[in-house]
Formats: structure tokens, sequence, C-alpha cells
């Protein structure tokens, strides 16, 4: 893909995402939700980028297998596009989450969106690791049931049996495809140091190493949270009886 094509990608995602935000707007929405609208919309939008993403990605392996034997030269427009297609998302949640959240509580990811558009800016900008980056959009496998779990909470559905099922799912697919998956990705780039170019080792290692750190202090919270709690009161409810 040509550098205007990749901008045309980029700018029609943001475009896109803007609306499909609008639009979550235009919807009903639960009422313990309307405290926080902005939220809801937010991680609405957030579902939906997730869900294309990745069947995107794993279509992108299977119509072109080529590329998971070499993540830095091969790769095709399909996945070109993906991760043209992501950066644009990233864009437009920086960009709204930066416009609607005090930076104490959005630094977080603020941060994460920008060590993201930098590692896929640079993979589409030089035409290379654009298989690396695909890897790295299999985590949004496990970012559906992620976000499914924060507009549960905020429907003030986290006692009924969809949120505990998809609480399981969340963690079996979050060591899946976060964290195995960003094991497999530090081991990959440690193993190919002779063949990865002195800015982009050092890109994903500083990117591999604070993606690596944030996942598992948000391992840990979903564990605590959803397990380690409810467990607890399950254990002081039969004390009781």
């Amino acid at each position: 893909m040509e550098l205007s094509s990749v901008i045309l990608t980029t700018g029609s995602s943001v475009g896109f995402f803007r609306l499909v935000n609008a639009g979550f707007g235009k919807l009903p929405m639960p009422e313990s939700a309307c405290r926080n609208a902005w939220k809801w919309r937010n991680i609405s939008t957030s579902i939906v980028h997730s869900f294309i993403t990745a069947i995107w990605a794993v279509a992108c392996f299977f119509l072109h297998p080529q590329m998971a034997e070499d993540l830095i030269e091969t790769h095709s427009v399909f996945s070109y596009a993906l991760v043209s297609f992501s950066i644009g998302y990233f864009i437009y949640d920086f960009l709204d989450m930066f416009g609607n959240q005090k930076l104490s509580q959005a630094w977080e990811l603020l941060f994460h969106h920008i060590v993201v558009i930098a590692c896929f800016g640079f993979s589409v900008l030089s035409s290379r690791y654009v298989g690396f980056s695909v890897v790295a959009l299999l985590v949004e496998i496990n970012s559906v049931f992620l976000h499914l779990r924060q507009t549960l909470r905020m429907a003030n559905n986290a006692a009924g049996t969809l949120y505990r099922v998809n609480s399981i799912i969340n963690l079996g697919t979050y060591v899946v495809f976060r964290i195995n998956t960003l094991a497999w990705m530090t081991r990959w780039l440690v193993l190919n140091r002779d063949n990865v170019a002195l800015l982009a080792y050092t890109l994903g290692s500083v990117g591999m190493a604070i993606m690596t750190a944030m996942n598992i202090v948000l391992f840990c919270r979903l564990l605590r949270s959803d397990f380690l709690k409810s467990k607890a009161r399950e254990t002081k409810k039969e004390k009781e009886m």
C-alpha cells in the first residue's frame, strides 16, 4: 500500500469510529449507565473495534498463511489495511479519552495508545513487521469479552449468569491471547534480534515491556474482582448460615 492509501485507510477509520460512537449515543442505554453516558459509548465503540479486528486478524493468517513464517517482510494488502485501520481506532480513542476524561484517570490507556500508534505506525511506514503487528492484534479476541465485562458492570448486571460466564471466558482468553501472545512476541523478538533493525527492536522491546507490565496488573485486578472477592463472599455466607 502507498502512503496515500495508509492515510486514507487510517483517516477513514477515525471517521468510522466517530460515527459508531455517535450512533451509540442515539440508542437507548441502561438507566444505570446514563450517569456516565460518555463511557458507555466509548466502551461500546471499543467492542465494535475488537470484534472487527479479532475476526480480521485471524482471517489474515488464514488467507495468507505464509505471513506466519515471515513476520518481518511477508504480508498481504489485507493485513496491511488491518494495521492501518487499527491505527485509526487508537487515534480516535486517544482523542475521545483525552477530551472527555481527566488525565489522572486515563493516563495509563493514553500512554498505551501512544505506544501502539508508534509501533504500528513504524510498521506501516516501513512496510515491515506487519505480520508481527497482526499477531499483536490477536489480543483483541480477549478485548471483546473484556469490554463486554465493563458494559455488564455499567448495566448493573455483575451478579447474573451472563456476567459469570463472560468472566470465565474473559480470564481464559486473557491468558491465551494476551499473556501467552505477548510472551511469544517477546521470545520472537529476542530470537530474531539479528534480523530486526535497531529502531524496530527498541520500539518492540519497550512496547512489549510496557504491555506485559500493564497486562499483569490488569490480570491481577480481574482475578481479584471477579473470582477472589466473589469466593470470599460465598465463604462468608456459608459461615453465617
